[in-house]
C-alpha cells in the first residue's frame, strides 16, 4: 500500500495540491501532508519513540513529493527490522495508556494506506488496483472497525460508513470506511482531523 501511494503521489502537480480529496477536509496538499506525517509517527513507534511530537504535522517544504518519498522510505525502512515482531509500538492518537502489537500497529498502518492511496487516485482522476489477498485483508479490517456514534465524534478516525457499495471490494472497503464510491459525484462530509489523528 505503501509503495502504491508513492506511486501515485509521484504522478502529483503543483496545481494538484489544491485539488479536493474525499477526505472533505483537506485539499490534496492537506491529505499528503497528514500522509508523510503518519509515516513519520509509525516509523517513530516502530523505533520505540512514544513522544507525540513525533505526530506533528511535517511541512511538506518546497519539494512535497520529495518529502513524501523520504517518509515513505522512513517507514518502509522501520518496519523492516527483524524483530519487528517483538516490539510494543506506543501510539498516542490512540491511547496514552496502552501499547500496540506489531502486528495491529501494521493492520492500521494498512488499513491507512490502502483507503489513502484510493484517496489520491481518485482526487487525481487515475486508477488503481490492488491483489486480491490484498483487498481480502483490507475487507476484513473495514468490515471490524465498529460503525457507530464514536464515527461521528470529533476526531473519529473515520466517518460513518456509506449506504453505497460498487463492483469492486476496494468500492466496499471505502464505503465501509466513510466514503463514496462515486466521488465526487457524490460528496460525503468528514471529520476534520488533527494530524494526530488516523483518517
Amino acid at each position: 500500500m505503501t509503495r502504491t501511494s508513492l506511486d501515485l503521489v509521484t504522478k502529483i502537480t503543483p496545481a494538484d495540491l489544491a485539488k479536493p480529496t474525499p477526505c472533505s477536509a483537506w485539499t490534496l496538499h492537506g491529505l499528503l501532508a497528514h500522509m508523510a506525517t503518519q509515516h513519520h509517527g509509525f516509523a517513530a513507534a516502530a523505533d520505540g519513540e512514544s513522544h507525540p511530537d513525533h505526530w506533528r504535522l511535517l511541512p511538506l517544504g518546497d519539494d512535497p513529493i520529495d518529502t513524501y518519498r523520504a517518509s515513505v522510505n522512513r517507514v518502509l525502512n522501520a518496519f523492516a527490522a527483524h524483530d519487528l515482531a517483538d516490539r510494543k509500538f506506543a501510539l498516542p492518537e490512540f491511547s496514552t495508556e496502552i501499547t500496540f502489537t506489531a502486528e495491529q500497529a501494521l493492520g492500521f498502518h494498512f488499513v491507512d494506506y490502502l483507503v489513502h492511496s484510493w484517496d489520491v487516485a481518485k482526487t487525481l482522476g487515475l486508477p488503481v488496483e490492488f491483489q486480491k489477498e490484498v483487498l481480502d485483508a483490507g475487507l476484513g479490517f473495514a468490515k471490524a472497525i465498529p460503525n457507530g456514534k464514536s464515527r461521528d465524534a470529533p476526531g473519529a478516525a473515520f466517518g460513518p460508513a456509506v449506504d453505497a457499495t460498487g463492483p469492486s471490494d476496494l468500492d466496499t472497503i471505502v464505503a465501509l470506511l466513510g466514503r463514496s464510491p462515486s466521488w465526487p459525484d457524490r460528496m460525503v462530509p468528514q471529520m476534520n482531523l488533527t494530524p494526530a489523528v488516523r483518517e
